[in-house]
């Protein structure tokens, strides 16, 4: 499906059609997980309290392992 970015007041957006958001189960008001693949895929889907909790270790986790983290990357 091709959709165009548009500019939504001061912000940039996709706007998303019923169709789409009624097969994906998703309403108006709803939190989803944007995750970008290394093709430059973007994948959506719904973001739920695990994955908030994840997301909260991991930034625990590369908080404390930040220097580690920065050699291993060189």
């Amino acid at each position: 499906m091709k959709l165009e970015i548009k500019k939504i007041g001061n912000s940039t957006g996709i706007i998303l059609p019923k169709e789409l958001l009624a097969r994906l189960g998703l309403q108006q008001g709803d939190a989803v997980l944007v995750t970008e693949g290394p093709d430059r895929t973007v994948t959506l889907s719904h973001f739920t309290d695990d994955d908030l909790e994840t997301m909260q270790l991991a930034r625990e986790i590369m908080s404390e392992y930040k220097n580690t983290l920065k050699a291993l990357a060189k």
